[in-house]
């Protein structure tokens, strides 16, 4: 293995711990939208604060992993991307700091009036951020990234691929968020509150592999690139997502939500990894390799040191912190 695929390997662990735990809080931002008013959806919101309440902050670590290791190690795409792609991420950047904003304030909101505004204004964003990361994301794999970063501000991220990308994107969240929510209601003995959630959720993981299934047709005609990496090396990982999925809806429906979380994690990472693996190795699709856009090879050896001594200083406090949350005490609390 090359260092500069080791580096790039160390970066998308990252991604995919940031699109498994960073989207099942921006998911949650579905189940508080569609909650329903002040006195119906006080049970579920307050389960939500309890669940994501102590970690929404955390998962943002993985992200600014993720953005740090590629600036350093690949500058040339990064600076390529972040050119073209101007337009989504400031968008899914506004997203993160109004979901945030909104969130902490409708705490302390002094009126019900402007505990409504900043709880639209947090699960609204919490939908809009992942949409605009889908559509990055949608954008690098259809191959609208040039390596001279001087791609239509617009078309990059306005297309099949990228849009499919975006609603992907929040639907698994959604479905993520879901089994989460599911399995905390359960363990905090809310029974009624958990088969509300199981039922909703249920709901978003069926639309959720309809999205999945029926964008590989359009896909396949709007990014070729991407679409013979799916039907090829990333075949199996995709075979491993549906089954996922389906073993994830199989669980919710006999009320084992606590499993059924484990096999919804398994079906959304299989979907990133498969997406890193049917893209390899092009780092931006038809344009950029890893290897071209690899930075210094003194430079590259020092990021997977900082990424080694980080996993030992950030994973173990993480893991506890969620072992924390998710004790029974805490979920009585």
């Amino acid at each position: 293995m090359t260092i500069e695929l080791a580096v790039a390997m160390a970066m998308f662990v990252g991604l995919v711990a940031y699109a498994v735990f960073g989207g099942a809080d921006f998911g949650s931002g579905f189940y508080d939208i569609t909650a329903g008013g002040a006195a119906r959806g006080a049970e579920l919101r307050t389960q939500i604060d309890h669940s994501i309440g102590p970690v929404w902050e955390a998962n943002h670590v993985w992200l600014i992993y993720v953005l740090v290791t590629w600036w350093t190690g690949f500058p040339s795409a990064f600076a390529a991307a972040m050119s073209t792609l101007i337009l989504p991420l400031l968008f899914a950047l506004l997203g993160i700091v109004l979901r945030g904003a909104g969130f902490a304030f409708r705490k302390y909101s002094p009126t019900l009036s402007q505990a409504r505004v900043h709880g639209a204004l947090f699960a609204g964003s919490s939908l809009i951020a992942p949409f605009f990361l889908g559509t990055v994301a949608g954008a690098i794999a259809s191959g609208r990234v040039p390596a001279d970063g001087q791609g239509d501000l617009w078309s990059s991220w306005l297309n099949t691929t990228s849009l499919l990308a975006g609603v992907i994107t929040v639907a698994c969240c959604a479905f993520l968020a879901g089994t989460f929510l599911t399995a905390d209601a359960t363990r905090a003995g809310h029974d009624e509150l958990a088969a509300r959630l199981r039922r909703h959720t249920l709901m978003v993981g069926a639309v959720t592999g309809a999205l999945v299934l029926g964008s590989l047709v359009p896909i396949t005609q709007d990014a070729p690139t991407l679409a013979q990496g799916l039907t090829g090396r990333a075949a199996p990982l995709i075979a491993t997502s549906i089954l996922g999925g389906i073993v994830a809806l199989v669980l919710l429906a006999r009320n084992r939500p606590s499993a059924a979380r484990v096999s919804a994690v398994v079906a959304v990472a299989s979907v990133i990894v498969g997406w890193g693996a049917a893209q390899y190795p092009w780092l931006l699709v038809d344009e950029v390799t890893i290897s071209d856009a690899a930075g210094a090879p003194a430079t590259l050896r020092a990021l997977l040191l900082v990424a080694a001594i980080a996993g030992i200083i950030v994973v173990p406090p993480l893991v506890y912190l969620f072992r924390l949350t998710q004790s029974t005490e805490w979920a009585q609390h």
